[in-house]
This record gives C-alpha cells, sequence and structure tokens, in this order.
C-alpha cells in the first residue's frame, strides 16, 4: 500500500504541479493540499483521470486554528471503489474568503457545505442553497468555531411534557469528569466504596 500511495501521490502531483501546494504522506494517508481557488478543477481531476477514479465523496468538514491568520481548513475525503484508495484534500481560508463550491463536481457535496457553513462559518461561492441545516432558524454565531462562548445563547428541542418547540438557555449537560483509562485487566489501584469484601459473618 505504501508504494502504491508514493506512486499516486507523484502521479497528481505531476499532473497537478500548478494547481496544488503539496502533496504528501500522513500517517500512511494521502494528503493534497490545495489553494481554494483551484478546488473545483482538482476535484474534477481527481475524479475524472483514471489512476484516481475518486468518485465517492465520503465527507467534508471544517477545522478552525484562530492562531492562523487563514484559520479555517476546508478537508474533502474521497474514496476510489475501483482502486481501493482514499484522499484527503485540504483547503485553507479565513472568515471573509469563500471557498468554491464542489456541487457540481459531486453533488452530494451540497449538504456537506451547508454543514460547514452553519458550524463554522466557511462561505461557499456558487453554492444553489447555502443556508444552516443543522442550528435553529435565526441562530447568532457558528458553534464549531474555537471561540464560540458556552453561555449567552439558546438552544432548542422538541418538549414531549408540552408537545411544542421550546427554547432554553445553552448549558453543559455534563460535569467534568476524571478518567484513569486504565486496562480493566490489570485493575484500579484505588478500592471503590462498593468493592470492598465483606467481613466474616456479614451476609449468613
Amino acid at each position: 500500500m505504501d508504494e502504491t500511495l508514493k506512486e499516486l501521490a507523484g502521479h497528481i502531483e505531476a499532473s497537478l504541479d500548478p494547481r496544488i501546494e503539496r502533496v504528501e504522506i500522513v500517517r500512511d494517508e494521502l494528503v493534497v493540499t490545495v489553494p481554494a481557488h483551484e478546488i473545483v478543477p482538482v476535484m474534477t481531476f481527481l475524479r475524472d483521470n483514471r489512476l484516481c477514479l475518486f468518485r465517492c465523496l465520503i465527507d467534508i468538514c471544517g477545522v478552525d486554528y484562530p492562531e492562523r491568520t487563514r484559520r479555517f481548513e476546508v478537508v474533502y475525503h474521497l474514496l476510489s471503489l475501483v482502486h481501493n484508495l482514499r484522499v484527503r484534500v485540504k483547503v485553507e481560508t479565513d472568515e471573509q474568503t469563500p471557498v468554491p463550491s464542489i456541487v457540481d463536481v459531486f453533488p452530494a457535496a451540497g449538504w456537506f457545505e451547508r454543514e460547514t457553513w452553519d458550524m463554522y462559518g466557511v462561505m461557499f461561492s456558487d453554492h444553489p442553497d447555502l443556508r444552516r441545516i443543522l442550528t435553529d432558524y435565526g441562530f447568532k454565531g457558528f458553534p464549531l468555531r474555537k471561540d464560540f462562548p458556552l453561555t449567552g445563547y439558546v438552544e432548542v428541542r422538541y418538549s414531549e411534557e408540552e408537545k411544542r418547540v421550546v427554547y432554553e438557555p445553552v448549558k453543559l449537560t455534563q460535569d467534568f469528569r476524571k478518567f484513569d483509562f486504565m486496562s480493566p485487566w490489570e485493575g484500579a489501584k484505588y478500592v471503590l466504596d462498593d468493592d470492598v469484601e465483606p467481613e466474616a459473618g456479614e451476609g449468613d
């Protein structure tokens, strides 16, 4: 598999050299970094080239790095059923610069791009219906940004008791818990209250 990925990486780099920033193999996965304005021709090549044939769009997701000038990465995952290979394509952008939509290349990208817009605020130019998909109508802000506040917003849910949609302040439903990540076969180095063995005579 390593040699196959290296050959494919070389082929993509040679074929798309002016259009891509870099091609690398990270943790046995092929990663192609592309300037935002080149995403459509690059994705078209990866779909149609006979040595690629990445015709299945698995997903599109966002990543937020607030310390960077271009704080967002849009990450595309593609699968080639013909060659049994995967590729990850990454694009960097900021809060103002839209990324061209790839809906014309992969129609399934429509909802993925809407989700990335809804959660991160990354805009996609030429998208046929770029609107929120997971948050409520009129929601302000982008929940998966690292600087999104955890208080001061409302969440919406359907109440079975009231048989209607209700609005409530956003709250964290689970307190911080400490995990020891110990193997269950090695045993804990502490004794829980319920694990104390009964003294002789108890339970008789």
